[in-house]
């Protein structure tokens, strides 16, 4: 569920957003209601604790009854780009507890802004804060859930406005879409209804294939059937296209890890926390999102998503610790833990992506490692590739839409770890350290020198507190990242 958005001229309403600078400096169109006001917003200011910081809020009433509920812009040298989408979303967090369900904002005209621009932000930063996830409450009522139903933002220019929006709203479809599969239980989401909500991208032009297991073992994918052997749900592997290129352009390419659930086979996850594990799919969630808010938007580029799905259970038929499989690159893999099983469906996913399609380059996306969460927590995700110009165009596009990477070495010396002594490489190093690394390293033996990047996403695919953008949840961490990239480096 997530807000309505529309886009008007300044008009009368019952609850006015307005925006103040840090140290409680008023905006143009904040001074125009405070002298309307006779100085109730500037008094008001006075008497309070309320000193413009981003993410503050007050909220006045004037005598007529009409709420104004003040916002925190920061600092004037802050603002840009991501911090208007956030401030956006803190519009959107301010505005939860409104009875009507519905507001106004008038936000524009701030020092160094481009008005439609800003505007546009503001809205996409409402849009993707508002989003929640309610499909499962039965006894709660309409109060205790999210209230905010519509946000009407003020504007000398609502038709410049909305043409910026539009691109940003099919974004917002594509995170949705992530966060509503990264958001279900494994009780609902498993391989093949995870492909079945990839099939419905056909609608926005994405040609979409599902390989079944006679499919992929006719391909060699022993890898990726291996973690599934021990579920009653079969594996699939889907393969989404978006051409909106040259007809003869090679695609860009992004492979997603999803396992629907993890319980980590035979080498099972202690009982502790082990619910978490219906989000171990993320990084497919991600490159369906992604698929999504590039046609919707119309992105001038050929694409294609890759994504592997499994369910990693224990059973009789399950794969066994110090099994030996065979992947379609041909090279064999010791499996010395079945819980290290997300790079085992990526080896045969990656090396599918390559063969087939001769993508410029690959990037995946996996819940890979819980190192990645000791390393980094869960403020940046970690980014590993061998190509600095690839990695420098990742790394810029996260910080233009604030989906922050941090760049892990990939030296050969690494490689040694995971070296088997009696088959080509084994799936975790011996030791405790550098464990996303050595997984990162495995990747790399099936990307086939293709230039690649992989993201461990394992401490950012889900929010565990409230974020700018994101309530508790699923964030969809990667979806705005990887479609900036590609707006960024490769649409003319």
């Amino acid at each position: 569920m997530s807000i309505k958005v529309e886009f008007k001229k300044p008009t009368t309403a019952q609850v006015v957003c307005l925006g103040v600078y840090e140290g409680n400096q008023l905006p143009e169109p904040t001074l125009k209601w405070d002298k309307k006001l006779k100085g109730l917003l500037s008094e008001s200011l006075k008497k309070s604790r309320f000193k413009g910081k981003f993410n503050q809020s007050l909220t006045v009433f004037s005598q007529d009854g009409t709420q104004f509920i003040l916002i925190g812009l920061g600092k004037t040298s802050d603002l840009n780009e991501t911090q208007w989408t956030k401030i956006g979303g803190a519009i959107a967090h301010a505005l939860t507890v409104l009875p009507s369900g519905e507001a106004a904002v008038e936000i524009y005209d701030l020092k160094g802004c481009k008005n439609d621009l800003l505007v546009a932000h503001l809205a996409y930063g409402a849009l993707l804060k508002s989003w929640r996830f309610e499909k499962y409450f039965t006894t709660k009522s309409a109060d205790e859930l999210f209230s905010l139903k519509k946000i009407s933002f003020f504007t000398p220019a609502p038709g410049d406005v909305e043409r910026l929006f539009k691109p940003l709203a099919a974004i917002a479809e594509g995170v949705f879409l992530t966060r509503s599969v990264v958001s279900e239980p494994g009780n609902v989401i498993i391989p093949e209804t995870l492909a079945k909500i990839a099939e419905t991208l056909k609608k926005d032009g994405v040609k979409v294939e599902v390989l079944d297991v006679k499919d992929m073992k006719k391909l060699g994918m022993n890898a990726l059937l291996g973690v599934g052997q021990g579920s009653v749900h079969e594996p699939k592997l889907v393969i989404m296209q978006w051409e909106g290129g040259a007809k003869k352009e090679a695609p860009l390419a992004f492979v997603g890890k999803g396992v629907t659930f993890d319980t980590g086979g035979i080498s099972i996850k202690p009982a502790q926390n082990m619910e978490e594990m219906k989000y171990d799919m993320a990084g497919a969630g991600v490159v369906i999102g992604l698929m999504k808010a590039l046609a919707c938007r119309k992105a001038k580029v050929n694409a294609v998503g890759v994504i592997g799905l499994v369910e990693n259970m224990p059973s009789g038929s399950a794969q066994r610790p110090g099994d030996i499989v065979k992947t379609m690159s041909g090279q064999t893999i010791e499996v010395l833990n079945t819980d290290a099983e997300g790079r085992l469906v990526l080896a045969d996913a990656l090396w599918y992506t390559q063969n087939r399609f001769k993508p410029q380059f690959m990037v995946d996306l996996a819940t890979l490692t819980g190192a990645m969460i000791i390393c980094l927590g869960n403020e940046r995700a970690g980014l590993f590739s061998i190509d600095e110009a690839l990695s420098k165009k990742l790394m810029t596009a996260g910080e233009k839409v604030g989906e922050l990477l941090w760049p892990f070495p990939m030296d050969e010396s690494y490689d040694k770890e995971i070296d088997s002594e009696i088959a080509d490489v084994r799936n975790i190093s011996i030791g405790r350290g550098a464990g996303s690394i050595t997984a990162a390293k495995f990747l790399q033996r099936f990307t086939n020198k293709v230039p690649w990047a992989h993201l461990d996403i394992a401490g950012t695919a889900w929010a565990s507190k409230d974020l700018p953008l994101c309530a508790k949840g699923a964030s969809a961490f990667g979806v705005r990242l990887l479609d900036r990239f590609v707006s960024n480096n490769y649409e003319k």
